[in-house]
């Protein structure tokens, strides 16, 4: 069993670059496999659930090859045999939306994202198909993508207790819907989406809250027509994604946690560089300047599908907040972090409105209140949500990431903070979003960091600044 060992450290004075966005990841690899021709995808996360999407879509009949800059064959290995990080550049060749039979299951490992939007890929092929995951994701309800797809005609059937996967999928001829979403839901209304591009007319999706746009974006970019009318998304069928080559910006999710640590060091100077911008996931930023963060963001790359730029976080003295309502959907990757700058922060912060944290990879709620008092913070947990008193010395203590990603990378940013070793176990998950984080930790905490005026960069690749794309 891995664990990080957590250290305090002093005042951040780093520039950096984190690793490709993960939402996007998931959805560049998919469209680029409906598409019309070849696409090359740089900035890819090579995490483990975006690899995952990547299998999956090989196994469906497509055509994925992991490349270097040169667009020769990706090596894993360097001249001398050590092992390099995993591929960040994917060319792709298109299927014109002709996927084919799988011949074996497919493996979403610990992807809910993965599983849920080729759910609705799926829905529309005139296949069957299997879809399971490893135990975590076994536990995670399915129902509420199952009964929009159900609706347009799909034959989907739950193995697992309650909605939940193995999901067995018979595909076919869809029809459009219009449909509500009960709650919001960005995978939902994807899954949806993508399978309306299928659908003989028009499928429309009603959010009750607007939710992170990535899908809407990209099939934009790709040359599919959406319309968008007040709170709802319509998307009309028998349109192919046109190829074009795309880049991934950096994942402001994990960003936020670099942000948080810097935001609350009295001192401390963080710029993050080729960092996602899009305004439904940039609820972070605003929270942290609401509680007292200096922040800038400057546009750098405004010829992208996504807004791609640069974020300057200058610490100092945070205050507590609340977060609740229509903030919630485009800040719920980031609030077990965000409870973590609510107990370094002075004063009560309230987090309401988020039952979905339930349901995650683990109950991120339970399991963020429960590593809170474990370092001394008092902590009420309601039924949606949390009430956090900060402002006191948190204390080191040996914590559980419980199976989750973001809870493991959430109280390495507490153990940052705190007097003596943090210690955190079971931080293999990490590796499903943010590989390399423990590298990035360790350079936190050294005197190569915390000691030196000069910006110190991340050995992350920088991405290209400006990819070519196919003209339709």
């Amino acid at each position: 069993m891995s664990e990080f060992r957590v250290k305090q450290a002093r005042p951040i004075a780093a520039e950096i670059r984190v690793p490709g966005d993960k939402s996007i990841s998931h959805r560049a690899a998919m469209l680029a496999g409906l598409s019309n021709g070849t696409c090359v995808i740089s900035g890819f996360l090579a995490s483990a659930d975006c690899l995952a999407t990547v299998e999956c879509m090989r196994r469906l009949g497509v055509q994925i090859r992991a490349i270097d800059e040169d667009g020769n064959a990706w090596k894993s290995t360097d001249s001398q045999g050590k092992k390099l990080p995993g591929p960040t550049r994917l060319e792709v060749i298109g299927c014109s939306m002709q996927l084919s039979a799988p011949t074996q299951d497919l493996d979403c490992g610990n992807s809910g994202t993965t599983m849920r939007l080729l759910s609705g890929i799926l829905a529309a092929q005139p296949f069957s198909s299997r879809l399971f995951g490893d135990e975590s994701l076994s536990r995670r309800p399915m129902k509420r993508v199952m009964e929009p797809l159900t609706a347009m005609g799909a034959d989907i059937k739950a193995e697992g207790p309650n909605g939940s996967p193995p999901l067995q999928i018979t595909g076919g001829a869809l029809q459009p819907i219009r449909y509500t979403l009960p709650v919001a839901s960005a995978q939902v209304k994807s899954a949806v989406l993508l399978a309306g591009m299928f659908a003989s007319g028009k499928t429309t999706i009603v959010e009750p809250q607007a939710t992170r746009d990535h899908t809407e974006t990209m099939l934009k970019y790709f040359m599919v027509k959406t319309l968008r009318s007040g709170q709802s998304i319509s998307i009309y069928g028998g349109q192919v994604p046109e190829s074009r080559d795309f880049l991934v910006p950096g994942d402001i999710s994990s960003a936020a946690f670099w942000a948080v640590a810097a935001a609350a060091q009295e001192g401390s100077e963080l710029t993050i560089q080729d960092v996602g911008l899009n305004p439904t996931r940039t609820g972070i930023l605003k929270v942290l300047i609401r509680m007292g963060a200096q922040i800038t963001e400057v546009l750098s790359h405004a010829d992208q599908a996504e807004p791609i730029g640069t974020v300057t976080i200058k610490g100092g003295t945070l205050r507590g907040t609340v977060i609740e309502g229509n903030e919630i959907p485009n800040v719920i990757d980031e609030l077990p972090v965000l409870a973590v700058a609510a107990a370094l922060a002075q004063g009560r912060t309230v987090i309401r409105d988020a039952q979905e944290l339930r349901v995650k990879e683990t109950d991120r709620l339970s399991a963020v209140a429960h590593n809170l008092k474990e370092m001394g913070v008092e902590v009420r947990e309601l039924y949606d949500g949390l009430e956090i008193d900060g402002g006191k010395p948190l204390r080191a203590a040996r914590l559980q990431s419980y199976g989750d990603h973001r809870i493991a990378m959430a109280f390495a940013i507490a153990g940052l903070f705190a007097v003596g070793e943090t210690i955190i176990e079971d931080v293999e998950c990490v590796d499903t979003s943010y590989p390399g984080f423990e590298n990035d930790l360790k350079r936190f905490q050294s005197k190569l960091i915390t000691d030196s005026q000069t910006p110190v960069i991340s050995s992350l690749p920088r991405p290209e600044d400006s990819p070519k794309s196919r003209k339709p």
